[in-house]
């Protein structure tokens, strides 16, 4: 079978997260063949792979949604949009009504536009826009409005309008532009499509967009229930649906999804391969690392600051960030900075490495995200047997604390961006190597039980079979 992995800004761009989880399913299952299809922001990204491709990966295609600064328009042409194109548009854009999205991706992959930027300056989209300014937004200024639509429909657009590979079975690891692709493989190609939420999508740009600096006030509504909209489009021409934990389950019901089509399946860990790792270090230092990304959503500033409690407490600790820190070299920069105004030692950067060349050594595990799915880090870190304090976030309390499994807590859940509390449950475990020792066995028990890839492998590899025809044998197309 040839299967369509779609991904938008993460693999093979970015470690870790849903970019681990997709390498870890391509190479569980050598029988398939895979072709990435990898939404990035930016065309100055092509080929900046950090993932050496499975074999089994036969194609990448590569789309950037910055691709329309190198298309040429002619401003006020006029295409005469039926009503109900118009509508859709409008009803894309907040106006009264659903949006019929199939008749919407045939209007832009219609040879009517020779590009995205046909549209965007013509008469057409021009009156669609001054009539919904009209309706629903008479007090922002005609210019105002009309450059934000079109920096925000821009990207959807692209995406729409995109070659898209032809495989047997479509999968997208997100809704957001990567779901906009599933329902287009579905109008335009009628195959199965699977879609995986890790975190909430349209949850998380909503988060995003109401801390933004970038987007004014009376355009925040307008951005968030856009994403919301694109959500929609791949809840409803999705044939199965499958998430990591009970509660992103509630919330796709919520958002519009059947519950009849959602399935639960966590994500796992090798957890044989964390067994007789290295684990020396000098015996009077206390270790605690951070397995993650150097980017703002995992909040490295918070678990600094509780780092620098934690020093004045326990002058033996020292901490290691182990990940990434190139993605956002702003944030790097200031976190740098965090660590001078703190006046806090003992921290080590470590950059992309071997975790398990490091966790084996860790007295304690943190993270400090302010939004999560089901994070990988925190199985690694039970996989070790390591205790772990976390925020609480996405399902890192089921993870900790366990769903009345009886085997007991494997660390702390703290609230986001407390860090006084985060120091405090990491000093209690410094205190207590009882208590310590005997979360790193919990850990173990509750990852080894419930948390493993083998199974994760297992469970995909059978979906696959059921929604995309049973049939093992490569090229069916």
């Amino acid at each position: 079978m040839k299967i369509c992995i779609i991904a938008e800004g993460s693999y093979p761009y970015v470690t870790g997260g849903v970019s681990s989880w997709i390498q870890s399913i391509i190479q569980g299952m050598p029988e398939h063949e895979f072709v990435i299809y990898a939404i990035v922001a930016e065309k100055k990204q092509k080929g900046k792979f950090k993932y050496q491709l499975p074999d089994n990966v036969v194609e990448v295609k590569e789309t950037f949604l910055d691709s329309y600064l190198e298309e040429d328009s002619k401003w006020g042409r006029n295409f005469k949009l039926s009503e109900k194109e118009k509508h859709n548009v409008k009803a894309l854009l907040g106006a009264e009504g659903d949006i019929d999205w199939a008749g919407f991706i045939k209007m832009l992959r219609s040879t009517r536009f020779r590009n995205v930027s046909d549209f965007l300056t013509s008469r057409d989209f021009f009156d669609i826009l001054q009539e919904l300014c009209e309706e629903k937004y008479p007090l922002v200024p005609f210019t105002e409005m009309f450059w934000t639509v079109r920096s925000m429909i821009l990207p959807l657009f692209i995406t729409i309008r995109e070659d898209i590979p032809q495989a047997d079975l479509y999968h997208s690891v997100s809704t957001g532009y990567a779901g906009i692709i599933g329902a287009v493989t579905k109008v335009v190609y009628r195959k199965p499509y699977l879609l995986t939420e890790h975190g909430i999508y349209s949850r998380e740009r909503e988060e995003e967009i109401i801390k933004a600096d970038w987007v004014k006030g009376y355009f925040k509504d307008l951005w968030i229930q856009y994403f919301y909209r694109l959500s929609a489009s791949a809840y409803s021409h999705s044939d199965w649906v499958t998430t990591l934990f009970g509660r992103n389950k509630e919330i796709e019901m919520e958002l519009g999804c059947a519950e009849e089509k959602i399935e639960i399946i966590p994500n796992g860990v090798k957890v044989l391969e964390y067994k007789g790792l290295p684990t020396e270090k000098p015996e009077s230092l206390y270790y605690i690392g951070a397995i993650v990304r150097v980017v703002p959503i995992k909040d490295i500033k918070t678990l600094l600051q509780s780092f620098s409690i934690i020093k004045h407490e326990i002058p033996n600790a020292k901490f290691f960030v182990m990940g990434p820190y190139e993605e956002n070299q702003e944030y790097y920069e200031e976190c740098l900075q965090l660590i001078e105004l703190l006046e806090l030692e003992d921290v080590e950067f470590t950059g992309s490495v071997q975790i398990k060349d490091y966790i084996g050594k860790m007295d304690l595990l943190m993270l400090t995200s302010i939004s999560e799915g089901q994070p990988l880090s925190i199985l690694e870190a039970m996989a070790a047997g390591k205790p772990v304090v976390a925020t609480d976030v996405g399902s890192c309390r089921e993870l900790i604390e366990g769903l009345d499994d009886r085997i007991g807590a494997s660390g702390f859940v703290v609230p986001v961006m407390h860090y006084e509390e985060l120091a405090h449950a990491a000093i209690t475990l410094y205190k207590d190597e009882k208590l310590r020792h005997e979360m790193g066995r919990n850990a173990y028990k509750r990852v080894e039980m419930f948390y493993r890839q083998e199974d994760v492998i297992k469970k995909y590899r059978n979906l696959y079979d059921r929604i995309g025809g049973g049939n093992d044998g490569r090229n069916r197309i």
